[in-house]
């Protein structure tokens, strides 16, 4: 039986030309043979040498003048397993009477078109809704409708499943649960944590599940998004830069940007989204609830099913709103980072969505714009792959391995303060100005000088 081989990893931050790779060897860290780092002495090091190097050059970069945050799989996975001790559920194979083997073909040449080695639901699903259509044009009716209910059960299976992994993190032992919501939205404010001066974070996520929703709530931050109203919001597809602002005290005229807020896109769609009608609408499903059946027989929803759940891709394939509202999210996830002075930063995304690598190639020809990719393991080199690929290594930074991107070590080790601080930064001016004296009252005065009052500010 093969030994099970710990992952390796790759950090490359500041002026790094090529990826630095180490390994674990007795709790500690040592280079690979052939590596080298001229910011270590040694080939061992710890925590305390790579925080060194990693966490100023992270929150220089939080304080860009745009800021964005890209959530993978990877996320789920990570509080699932802080909460449970297992990973989050995955999805399952799409099961049907007719056309089995045709629909895995095709979602497999489809894998394999956007870089992955195997399908997956997505794929078969996306596959499936284009032969329905197909279907429906020819006139198939009794094959159509035949392959719309094995769908319907299909699309509820995969609601089923990431309902389960919310219940797992929901259901999880107290102590362990409140550590991974801890954990969670000491993530979530280390992004969050901007000063009125800066743009809002934009907080974007491929993932169907609410835990980022669940973090947000806990942690007090505000999300915006494309929905309005309060029993069941509507998707609106006009961009309406709305805001929180707050006056304070004393001053008239000059509304300030209220901390605690972010904008919020699903590029996925999400477990609880619902087509009805014309519209798209948000229903009040409860994190980790038993079914989302129940909360779907409600005045207004029409007669809802699974069949009109907003996953990606959407099943509701019957209009030429097929690709409403996806594009809106897209664009907006597109106006967000293609713009100087702007830092994307990706966790526990595989770099498996091309349409989304367009949008950080086209970004990265901004010379301003940066790229950091931080991620538990590369598994299919997708990661790797897509750096060589960009060309543009002076631009991406990399944070790839268990040292370095486990959710736990992450937030205690290289993630800036998740607070705005302006004690700190006063701190630091101060520190700068009494070192600065030091030096020159060190260089000007001779043996005999007085330095008992160098401490002082000139």
């Amino acid at each position: 039986m093969s030994e099970r081989k710990e992952p390796l990893n790759f950090l490359k931050v500041r002026d790094d030309h090529v990826p630095l790779q180490f390994k674990y060897d007795d709790n500690n860290f040592k280079l690979l043979s052939g590596t080298e780092a001229s910011w270590l002495s040694s080939e061992e090091f710890g925590h305390k040498e790579l925080r060194r190097r990693i966490e100023p050059w992270l929150t220089s970069l939080f304080q860009s003048e745009h800021l964005s945050l890209l959530a993978g799989s990877g996320l789920t996975h990570a509080v699932h397993y802080l909460a449970a001790g297992k990973g989050a559920t995955g999805m399952g194979n799409l099961t049907l009477s007719q056309y089995q083997d045709e629909i895995n073909q095709a979602a497999e040449k489809a894998s394999e078109a956007a870089g992955r080695k195997k399908g997956n639901l997505e794929d078969q699903l996306r596959v499936a809704n284009e032969l329905l259509r197909g279907l429906e044009i020819l006139q198939k009716d009794n094959e159509a409708e035949a392959l719309r209910k094995e769908l319907q059960t299909g699309m509820h299976a995969f609601a089923q499943s990431i309902l389960a992994s919310e219940a797992g993190i929901a259901s999880a032992d107290l102590e362990q649960r409140e550590q991974a919501f801890n954990t969670l939205v000491t993530f979530l404010m280390s992004f969050a944590s901007r000063t009125g001066m800066r743009d809002r974070l934009n907080i974007f996520t491929t993932n169907y599940d609410r835990l980022i929703e669940a973090g947000a709530e806990l942690a007090g931050l505000h999300l915006l998004d494309r929905f309005l109203g309060k029993l069941m919001p509507i998707f609106r597809s006009s961009r309406v830069d709305l805001d929180m602002h707050y006056n304070p005290p004393g001053i008239r005229g000059e509304p300030r940007y209220l901390e605690g807020v972010a904008r919020y896109t699903k590029l996925h769609g999400s477990v609880d989204w619902v087509q009805t009608n014309k519209d798209i609408r948000h229903i009040g499903l409860p994190f980790g609830a038993a079914s989302v059946e129940p909360y779907l027989h409600a005045p207004g929803l029409s007669g809802a099913t699974a069949h009109e759940l907003m996953i990606y891709p959407n099943a509701a394939k019957d209009r030429e709103t097929a690709d409403y509202p996806y594009v809106e999210l897209f664009r907006d996830l597109a106006a967000a980072v293609c713009r100087p002075n702007s830092t994307l930063v990706t966790y526990g995304y595989s770099f498996g969505d091309e349409h989304i690598n367009r949008v950080m190639r086209d970004m990265l020809t901004i010379p301003s714009t940066h790229l950091v990719a931080i991620s538990y393991d590369d598994p299919l080199g997708r990661i790797m792959q897509t750096y060589q690929e960009l060309g543009r290594p002076s631009q991406i930074s990399l944070l790839i391995g268990p040292a370095l991107a486990d959710l736990t070590i992450l937030t205690e080790q290289y993630l800036p303060k998740p607070a705005v601080d302006k004690t700190t930064f006063r701190m630091s001016e101060l520190l700068k100005q009494r070192m600065g004296t030091e030096t020159q009252s060190a260089e000007g005065a001779g043996p005999e000088a007085d330095t008992s009052d160098r401490s002082k500010p000139a």
